[in-house]
């Protein structure tokens, strides 16, 4: 915890003067008001606005797939460097050598040496210039999206610690201090995939048994995994010599371990049991998600058992946190029955702390009900905007966010898969002012929400939305103590620092 007397000595005094001076000056002379009143008049020009957002504070982007967060240039150079190919026919895709079949050419150089396919493959590998049918592409946004991921995935093969770099390097960008992306090390992938060929009994006790003795090797393995990628992130950006850390190498990753909901039972039940091990083990995975088209007829026939899957293993593991894509549903795309229980039974069944994107709420059974638990239980919505466009084209005012506001539970934005969507989150923080109609000081809570409602262990700064709790009441040793034994504090300290900086600016 570099500096935080430092910070607790500065920063919260700014704090705990601000909540004070709140009250004593008329509301228009507060840094907070002079900042919404730039912010709305940014907000009548697209590129000033985006240009006001981008240099906002913006917490955590707690909906994130590492694969799908680096963009197709990214693998594209990777495979050069691992000497892969990149197909010519149809839509391109990044594969295996040699290069010198038919059909095939290097990666390596592709850029000046075939411009044109450099330029095809980086379409294929992502939504960019997507029309519908044209050059061979997928008939709909969904199909082509997640197609993206087969055509693009060898690039990333051997490339973790690239990856990390990558995360880092886009989020500091973006002014995120903390990304929270979905990853599998390699050996979950292999343990969970030799139960391929094991019949499903419906047994959970008897398939945790199974897996469960061989489980503290994956971890380890894991660990040195994660170090080594880790390690290899920081001496590409130069992070060794920094203290303190600054840019890319202050920005903080936490993992989520996930299951692939179309795979066979035995290896889903596999693939969670890994994960909770996994967050159990390792402070950096914090916590569990399943991932994978919710639509898929796999992924809807097993629904029900994979909530199961997960009531029963948060049971054994009642400490490891879970975030569950629900709700990434509809009408239309599924039949309606499909759209009545998925994020009721990732809440009531699963014990979900979050949801992830939750865009089919309104056709649930008891969505009224389900909308109180979820504010009562403070059980947050991940929204991704242009995922939810690009994939189910629900957008603008056929969007759920403000049905979730109106019933009071707490959301967070997020990208979902940056890469693959060609954005950035002030990207979706621009679509939520003018599609959504939020507010600055609606942003503001949504960054604050991301952190509160992020998966970083220890105990919260905030004993309510403006009230830092007492140990931090002023500054001093005890708030010096309390924010060394919580990351999360010590992260939504940091952020509170950056909007005092960045509301000092709206002089």
């Amino acid at each position: 915890m570099i500096g935080v007397k430092r910070l607790a000595g500065v920063a919260l005094a700014a704090l705990v003067m601000a909540a004070s001076t709140a009250h004593a000056q008329p509301a228009a002379q507060t840094p907070e008001a002079r900042t919404a009143a730039r912010f709305e008049a940014a907000a009548k020009d697209r590129a000033q606005l985006r240009l006001f957002l981008r240099g906002m504070p913006k917490g955590g982007d707690l909906h994130n797939h590492l694969s799908g967060a680096a963009y197709a240039e990214d693998f594209l150079a990777w495979a050069g460097e691992s000497d892969l190919c990149v197909t010519k026919d149809g839509l391109p895709s990044i594969v295996p050598g040699p290069c010198d079949a038919p059909g095939k050419v290097p990666a390596r150089g592709l850029a000046r040496a075939d411009t044109a396919l450099y330029n095809r493959a980086i379409n294929a590998l992502s939504m960019r210039n997507y029309n519908p049918g044209a050059d061979g592409a997928m008939a709909s946004g969904h199909d082509q999206f997640f197609a993206t991921f087969g055509r693009f995935g060898a690039g990333g093969d051997g490339k973790l610690g690239p990856m990390l770099a990558v995360a880092r390097e886009y989020a500091a960008g973006d002014t995120v201090d903390y990304v929270e992306t979905s990853v599998n090390p390699t050996a979950m992938g292999e343990l969970a995939w030799s139960f391929k060929d094991t019949p499903w009994t419906d047994d959970f006790a008897g398939a945790l048994a199974a897996i469960k003795p061989r489980l503290p090797a994956m971890v380890a393995q894991a660990r040195q995994e994660f170090d080594a990628a880790e390690a290899d992130a920081d001496r590409r950006q130069g992070c060794l010599a920094q203290k303190p850390r600054t840019g890319p190498c202050a920005v903080v990753l936490g993992y989520q371990g996930f299951a692939v909901r179309i795979l066979p039972p035995s290896v889903v039940f596999a693939q969670l049991a890994s994960a909770f091990a996994l967050a159990q083990g390792d402070p950096r995975f914090v916590g569990v998600n399943i991932v994978a088209p919710e639509d898929h007829p796999v992924s809807l026939a097993d629904y029900r058992l994979h909530m199961r899957m997960l009531q029963y293993l948060h049971a054994q593991y009642p400490d490891v946190k879970l975030s569950l894509h629900a709700g990434e549903l509809t009408l239309g795309l599924v039949t309606p029955r499909e759209l009545r229980f998925h994020v009721r039974e990732a809440v009531e069944t699963a014990g979900a702390a979050r949801i992830g994107h939750g865009v089919d709420i309104a056709y649930e059974d008891g969505a009224r009900d389900l909308l109180a638990r979820m504010a009562r239980d403070k059980v947050a919505v991940e929204i991704n905007l242009t995922s939810n466009d690009v994939i189910l084209g629900v957008k603008g005012a056929d969007h759920p966010l403000a049905l979730y506001r109106k019933a009071g539970v707490p959301f967070v934005l997020s990208t979902d898969d940056e890469g693959v969507s060609r954005i950035d989150l002030t990207n979706e923080y621009l679509r939520a002012v003018t599609e959504q109609g939020l507010t600055y000081a609606d942003l503001k809570a949504a960054a604050r929400a991301s952190l509160e409602y992020s998966f970083l262990p220890g105990a919260s700064l905030w004993a309510s939305p403006r009230t830092p709790v007492a140990a931090c009441a002023k500054p001093g040793p005890a708030c010096d103590a309390f924010l060394a034994m919580s990351r999360k504090a010590t992260a939504q300290w940091r952020l509170e620092r950056e909007f005092a900086a960045f509301e000092a600016e709206a002089k």
